[in-house]
């Protein structure tokens, strides 16, 4: 009886529950997505929990989705939780989330459960994330668990951040999926606690896009401010730079979804005639195919983007709140050469530019020496592991 039903076992759908908690931007989201996509396609039943504010095609069709109450953060500096409406979360609110995800998580009944960023990151969702990591450990039969996170990681400052970090993988986790290239960049350069936790990380290669489809419409410059909770300097000054350089070429803005109304507005009075100004396009991987110049924030999935893309690229790495993720990568790339490197604080339309005078005098950059594999590997890795 036992060999049949380890036989029924491996010929069942591998059930993966997936939790993904976004609070500013939705880089999180869109690579927990890509990740998801894969894993479906290889066949695997996918249940992905979603936290925050939702986001029209994240996750995709192909999975389960539940989306709890979302929460957001309730400062640049993530320094606190709030609902959708901006209003402190209380004890009641954080209570029924917690309750809906450990039901969550019971229903899907997952042979496999994947936490994105915690612990590393997500302090915040410890209300609801360490009694998930009990309720795993108390299942039978009790799932693998891994965690998933960048390959650049936020560095902590207060003291036992990381060392509380390594007790949770030691005495939890199974893996460590760091999607990042090794070659490009190492997780010890940003978690000086690696060597504690060396046997449990595994490289899957970037969770990049494929190779998008020839634009429908093209544009010459686009100018992107990921979710746009935090990119609208960014935005000011690319109209200014729009109505003195390159004023013959096209420039799109994407001021991103979560920019309020009312800084929108305002940037639209004040858009040129050769700048369309939108919210967001779907069609974002496309557009920098056919682009001349990106100019953009640092995040994981627009870089990810641009290097499929092959564009040029200006970068504007986000740092309010002390974030360092960012500037590492825009350094990073900017000593390969695959971009020109912007200081958010301070930032000018004169710097921006000068930049773009830089930018479009430089050839388009070939292909780059960096893993951008790792949707699909990360779907290979959990299922060789069953």
């Amino acid at each position: 009886m036992a060999e049949i039903r380890m036989t029924a076992l491996r010929n069942s759908p591998l059930r993966v529950f997936f939790y993904v908690q976004h609070l500013l931007g939705i880089g999180h989201l869109a690579r927990a997505s890509r990740i998801a996509s894969a894993l479906a396609k290889d066949g695997c039943r996918v249940t992905v929990v979603t936290g925050g504010v939702p986001v029209n095609g994240f996750p995709g069709a192909d999975v389960t989705s539940v989306t709890l109450p979302a929460v957001v953060a309730s400062s640049a500096g993530f320094s606190g939780l709030a609902d959708q409406s901006g209003n402190a979360a209380d004890e009641e609110f954080l209570s029924r989330r917690r309750d809906l995800l450990l039901e969550a998580f019971r229903q899907a009944a997952p042979d496999v459960v994947i936490i994105e960023a915690f612990p590393f990151g997500r302090r915040q969702m410890r209300f609801e994330l360490l009694p998930l990591l009990d309720a795993i450990s108390e299942a039978d039969p009790k799932p693998r668990l891994y965690t998933s996170v960048r390959d650049i990681l936020q560095q902590q400052k207060k003291p036992g951040r990381d060392e509380e970090t390594v007790g949770l993988l030691r005495d939890h986790f199974d893996g460590v999926l760091v999607h990042g290239d090794p070659h490009f960049v190492r997780l010890e350069e940003t978690f000086p606690l690696t060597e504690a936790i060396a046997a449990k990380i595994v490289y899957t290669g970037l969770v990049a896009p494929a190779p998008p489809p020839e634009p429908v419409e093209t544009f010459d410059i686009v100018v992107s401010a990921g979710g746009g909770a935090v990119g609208r300097d960014l935005i000011r000054a690319s109209l200014e730079a729009a109505s003195r350089v390159a004023t013959d070429r096209r420039w799109l803005l994407i001021a991103g979804p979560n920019l309020p109304d009312q800084d929108y507005a305002d940037l639209a009075v004040d858009a040129p005639d050769n700048v369309e100004l939108v919210r967001f396009r779907k069609d974002f991987p496309s557009l920098l195919r056919g682009a001349e110049l990106s100019i953009s924030q640092a995040g994981y999935n627009t870089v990810g983007d641009l290097l499929v893309a092959g564009c040029r690229a200006i970068l504007v790495p986000f740092t309010a709140g002390g974030e360092t993720e960012q500037s590492v990568r825009a350094e990073r790339l900017e000593r390969l050469g695959l971009a020109l490197a912007l200081p958010e604080a301070g930032l000018t339309a004169d710097m921006l530019v000068e930049a773009v005078k830089t930018a479009l005098s430089r050839p388009k950059p070939g292909n780059p020496d960096i893993d951008l594999g790792g949707a699909a590997r990360t779907s290979a890795i959990l299922r060789e592991v069953r």
